[in-house]
């Protein structure tokens, strides 16, 4: 468990001071994930103007929280794997006692902690800007919220890094992302809330892993109606999902790998 620990917490300062020597990436990293505060100006004002559901001070709270969500699960895991497959450069990692995907891990979280000085004062200047949205949610759908989020960031990370896997056998593994990335934009929930979509549509959407991925764990900390249960219990089941098939495609892509004479 100490030998654990330690590999643990090297890694971590690693890829934490790695990320640090890149502060001026990391505050366009944190603007470019924005994109929920610019949509919540025009529900915002579609509040105002017409009946949603909800009032414009629930949208904003939204996404508010949507923008704490994206902040914690933005991955890029594929883009990084491509590459070493690509270029070669994972050989040396399959000669570690480490799994390789513990690298790319460490290098999230590393970036994470980096990145949250930047979030705050976004979120300080949103309260300024906006001060009737401010609110202090329950203690109870704090500890909910931290946990769902918690489980969909693995979730995000799990998925991406299947896809990764396709690099063993395509050089262009990123387009299945970019592909993929259409369908979270538009049914993860952070375009519009999903209680804005029709019933039959959003239930039919809540069979797929994208709204346990920003939706569901954005509701919590707002304190919106939601199914707690059936929650975690499809993000916790869509992440064993993918975790069995990312482990099929790394065997099978290590054989593909080691053919091309790695």
């Amino acid at each position: 468990m100490n030998k654990i620990l330690k590999t643990a917490t090297t890694l971590l300062s690693v890829y934490y001071a790695y990320m640090v020597e890149y502060r001026a990436e990391l505050i366009l990293w944190v603007l470019a994930g924005s994109l929920p505060l610019i949509l919540m100006g025009a529900w915002v004002q579609a509040a105002q103007g017409g009946n949603f559901g909800f009032t414009s001070v629930e949208f904003a709270r939204y996404f508010l929280a949507v923008f704490i969500v994206r902040q914690i699960t933005v991955v890029w895991v594929i883009w990084e794997f491509e590459r070493e497959v690509v270029e070669g450069k994972l050989s040396s990692r399959l000669l570690q006692p480490l799994d390789p995907v513990w690298h790319h891990v460490a290098s999230h979280l590393g970036e994470r902690i980096a990145r949250v000085p930047f979030a705050i004062i976004l979120i300080g200047l949103f309260f300024l800007i906006y001060p009737q949205a401010f609110w202090i949610p329950k203690i109870t759908n704090i500890i909910l919220f931290i946990i769902a989020t918690i489980l969909a960031f693995t979730l995000r990370f799990v998925i991406q890094y299947t896809f990764a896997m396709f690099a063993f056998w395509t050089e262009r593994a990123a387009a299945i992302e970019n592909f993929w990335f259409l369908f979270y934009l538009f049914l993860s929930g952070m375009i519009a809330p999903l209680d804005v979509f029709p019933p039959q549509l959003k239930a039919i959407i809540l069979c797929t892993p994208f709204p346990y991925l920003i939706d569901f764990p954005a509701s919590l900390l707002v304190g919106f109606n939601v199914d707690i249960t059936r929650g975690f219990l499809s993000i916790i089941a869509w992440i064993l999902i993918f975790v069995g098939v990312n482990r099929i495609l790394w065997r099978q892509g290590l054989k593909k790998y080691s053919g091309m004479g790695a």
